[in-house]
């Protein structure tokens, strides 16, 4: 049989070296360039490859992959356990020796397979190619990307469209298209597009005698902030117009060191006092050798006057520097207008933070007046139940689902239990109540170190709260911060709608307007002091769970947010709820503006916050939106 099929196989051998005989004729003519390839001469050499159709590009990739390799003047790829002709894709036995491409010779290969790959069937590998030339490009890639814009998928079309404006930019020889690409982007402010601009817009300091045959982006003068003195006798002596410049300390030192027999160059040192003569006995002893060459003041002085110096484009092309300046303010004008975006969001993310730790001090202290220094405590007995509940039920959103009611109880609870064995006894006595709660508040910390432990406990966001919303290279927002704003929301509604709408609500009013008269109407102002005072501590766990998605939960968490509490909760107005809103919105918004003007001292910006507070008391004792009516007289 085997003596039946040898005459088949010999048939068509020479059909498979055929499979391609444009590579193969390709790769005969050039097999010492692709054994020992050269940055600077293997373009034309990769683009007659990448012509040759699929077997060169797959011939390329193992190239760029370091997976080819030449068996007896033969091309093969190299597989994990076998070897194929890289020209017919036939097996290949015998000992190869492996081609192992510089970093400058892959970078060749891989642009010209990005633009193949740019009309590849597979979208993921067109956005591969696009991600090759967005991080390096040339002229030729341009052209590959301009032949390959038609796409299917809308999203790598709009890819492909941007790329290409950004690379005419950069490599197209014509001015009016780049000026277009230039004004198609304006207005944009991508770091792509701004890295773009950057090149074009870059100077570089010229001194001539007059004005140069060049793009000039403006001219200088001498001792002007733009060009002292000394930077333009630097520039004159870096474009070799004259020497090195001699300070007049370095001309005494030198000129001390040459003293023969009292005279200097054959100048009596008495006569060294005047300026005029000191550089002429410095030039002699220049024309000696003794000294090194050096510009005298004087020469200085006289070369300054003859030439001008400029600032010039690196770009030659006016139209395209004017089209840049252009966007490049755009581009400034929106940043800035987008930047101010972005700490509006960072102040309203933070303002929700405080509101949700405000909100339950705003029911205890507002409608109650207590001062409640443990309030914070129940914020971190919040997180730390949240904590306990993840460790028992791995699925994060149901732990988190599970955490969020469950806190409320055990904090409502925990209100409760210090209300009637603290609160209660201390009624109308707000030093006491002061004293008494503060030391609740460090046997609360404790008690957590005891059973937790000092070191920080991760409180984890299931994968849906991970990540950010971002519209652009400026504008982001992480995805917690997002869901604790609209919890904030929420618990707002849910107030209102506990205040307004529910018996309790009504109670509560009664009893914070008139006591008395609530009393008589049946109403048991004890019970009533009990449910708020729980109510609030119930709002300030669910805040604990809230704040610990994005703060380590540790036994001091709820004293970061203590004084923030109170802060907004007087700012906004005692026993306001839409005063509690405008207090936290006021601080959240002031704080990230501080942080902004001085971001690197977080302490100095939460030290002018309460200079600020102190001051805005002063002018507004009762808050923002001060309590009216019996309430606000008691």
């Amino acid at each position: 049989m085997i003596r039946l099929l040898a005459p088949l196989f010999a048939l068509f051998l020479p059909l498979a070296a055929l499979a391609n005989p444009a590579l193969e004729a390709v790769i005969a003519e050039n097999i010492d360039q692709i054994e020992q390839p050269s940055r600077r001469t293997v373009e034309p050499l990769v683009a007659q490859i990448a012509a040759t159709g699929p077997e060169g590009i797959a011939l390329l990739q193992a190239w760029a992959d370091r997976r080819l390799g030449l068996v007896d003047g033969r091309a093969v790829i190299l597989n994990a356990d076998s070897m194929t002709d890289a020209v017919t894709g036939a097996p290949v036995t015998g000992e190869a020796r492996s081609l192992r491409p510089n970093s400058g010779v892959r970078g060749v290969i891989e642009a010209a397979l990005a633009g193949s790959a740019l009309s590849d069937p597979d979208p993921r590998r067109r956005a591969a190619a696009l991600d090759s030339l967005s991080r390096g490009a040339d002229a030729e890639g341009l052209a590959a990307l301009r032949a390959a814009l038609d796409d299917p998928d809308p999203v790598l079309a709009a890819r492909k469209a941007r790329l290409e404006r950004l690379l005419t930019i950069q490599f197209d020889t014509d001015s009016a298209a780049r000026v277009a690409a230039i004004e198609g982007l304006a207005g944009d402010v991508g770091l792509d597009f701004r890295a773009a601009l950057n090149p074009l817009l870059a100077t570089r300091r010229l001194a001539a005698t007059e004005e140069p045959q060049a793009n000039i982006a403006r001219e200088l003068s001498v001792g002007s902030d733009a060009l002292p003195r000394e930077a333009a006798v630097a520039l004159l002596a870096q474009q070799g117009v004259l020497q090195p410049p001699l300070t007049r300390a370095e001309q005494r030192s030198r000129l001390a060191a040459n003293i023969v027999d009292g005279r200097v160059a054959g100048i009596p040192v008495t006569q060294l006092d005047d300026q005029a003569m000191r550089d002429r006995a410095y030039d002699t002893l220049e024309t000696q050798g003794a000294v090194p060459p050096a510009a005298t003041e004087a020469e200085a002085e006289a070369t300054l006057a003859t030439y001008r110096f400029f600032e010039t484009y690196a770009e030659p092309d006016p139209a395209v520097t004017d089209a840049a300046k252009a966007a490049q303010i755009r581009a400034q004008v929106r940043l800035g207008a987008m930047q101010g975006i972005d700490l509006g969001l960072d102040a309203l993310s933070l303002a929700s933070i405080y509101f949700l730790a405000a909100i339950g001090l705003a029911i205890t202290f507002g409608v109650m007046r207590v001062i409640n220094m443990a309030h914070g405590e129940f914020i971190m007995m919040g997180a730390y139940t949240g904590y306990t509940v993840q460790t028992v039920i791995a699925d994060r959103t149901l732990s988190l689902v599970i955490a969020l009611p469950l806190a409320f109880v055990v904090t409502f609870l925990a209100g409760v239990v210090l209300y009637r064995l603290v609160i209660r006894h201390l009624a109308h006595r707000p030093l006491e109540t002061l004293l008494a709660t503060f030391g609740v508040s460090i046997a609360l910390q404790q008690l957590a170190k005891n059973i937790f432990g000092t070191q920080a406990r991760p409180l984890t966001a299931p994968a849906w709260l991970e990540g950010s919303i971002t519209i652009n290279d400026v504008i982001g927002i992480s995805s917690i911060r997002v869901a604790i704003f609209v919890l904030a929301l929420l618990f707002l509604a849910l107030f209102l709608f506990i205040m307004k709408r529910t018996r309790l609500g009504l109670e509560v009013r009664a009893v914070t307007q008139n006591p008395g008269m609530a009393a008589s109407m049946g109403i048991n102002p004890d019970r009533i002091a009990m449910m708020t005072f729980g109510l609030g501590s119930g709002i300030a766990g669910i805040a604990g769970i809230a704040i610990g998605l994005f703060a380590q939960v540790t036994s001091e968490l709820g004293q970061n947010y203590i004084v923030q509490s109170f802060m907004t909760v007087v700012v906004g107005g005692v026993g306001n709820i839409w005063g509690t809103l405008a207090g936290a919105t006021l601080i959240g918004g002031l704080s990230k503006v501080i942080e902004s003007l001085n971001p690197s001292n977080t302490l100095a910006a939460q030290t002018f916050m309460i200079l600020f507070i102190i001051t805005f008391i002063q002018f507004r004792p009762r808050g923002i939106i001060p309590q009216r009516g019996r309430a606000a007289e008691a």
